[in-house]
């Protein structure tokens, strides 16, 4: 099953580190955060990514291109014509494709842009900027035995997001916008869309949070997987630093 990260937003308030990088290349001790993000889905066996480039992308290609000699103990013999040595190789079971999927693509465009590299499958979602400890076997076993379109992890935070509205049957029936109320639900990404997904985002002017997630509801097609752990979404510097004294701690929820 592919597994699909939303990477080519603008991070406009993460500014001063996203003027050089795209806010999923932002450092997290020595991994940028995508590379977080890709092996905590390894550990559960999802090794197909496909990457949403945006701003910046060219850096996500450049990354990945030299990724093997981003993690490999090399030496560089010029006194031999050049020779290099291989002492050690870090190797990640990963097929990895990078699609430019638009300077000002929004999430919704970026994920109907992809579509053809999905096809007839159910994928996973996430967003390039979100670490967590989020059960995906289980979250994946939700979204089977639901039997909707789409399932999002639901997660509890203070309420600087807009919140969601859960049934009884973990149906998701409405959004509420930045409540005040610290124990809401809102969505954490991490999410198993079917193909059908593709037929609710109508262009690149889509915000997959608004329309999309909103019909979806409307039909109670969009269930939610509530996770009780660790969920962070990196957006700022306060949180960067807060994110890498967790990973400095050697106690990081989401470390593989």
């Amino acid at each position: 099953m592919k597994t699909v990260i939303l990477a080519g937003g603008f991070g406009t308030r993460f500014s001063e580190q996203t003027e050089l990088k795209p806010k999923p290349m932002i450092e997290i001790g020595q991994f940028p955060i995508i590379v977080h993000i890709m092996k905590y889905y390894s550990k559960f066996g999802f090794n197909d990514f496909i990457i949403c480039c945006g701003y910046k992308g060219y850096m996500i290609k450049e990354y990945f291109s030299n990724y093997y000699m981003h993690n490999s103990d090399i030496t560089f013999d010029f006194s031999k014509q050049n020779e290099m040595t291989v002492h050690s190789n870090v190797a990640e079971p990963w097929r990895v494709t990078l699609v430019d999927t638009g300077l000002n693509t929004l999430t919704g465009g970026r994920i109907k842009r992809i579509e053809k590299y999905v096809k007839d499958e159910t994928f996973m979602m996430t967003y390039g900027d979100g670490l967590s400890d989020v059960d995906i076997d289980a979250l994946l076993d939700c979204h089977k035995k639901s039997k909707t379109i789409a399932t999002l992890t639901a997660v509890q935070v203070s309420g600087r997001f807009g919140a969601l509205a859960i049934g009884a049957n973990n149906e998701i029936c409405n959004f509420k916008e930045k409540p005040k109320d610290q124990n809401s639900w809102i969505n954490g990404g991490f999410m198993v869309l079917e193909p059908k997904v593709f037929d609710y985002i109508k262009d690149d002017a889509a915000i997959f949070e608004g329309e999309p997630l909103e019909k979806l509801s409307c039909e109670n097609q969009l269930s939610a997987y509530k996770h009780y752990g660790f969920w962070h979404c990196i957006d700022t510097q306060r949180d960067k630093n807060f994110i890498e004294q967790i990973w400095n701690s050697g106690e990081a929820p989401w470390k593989v």
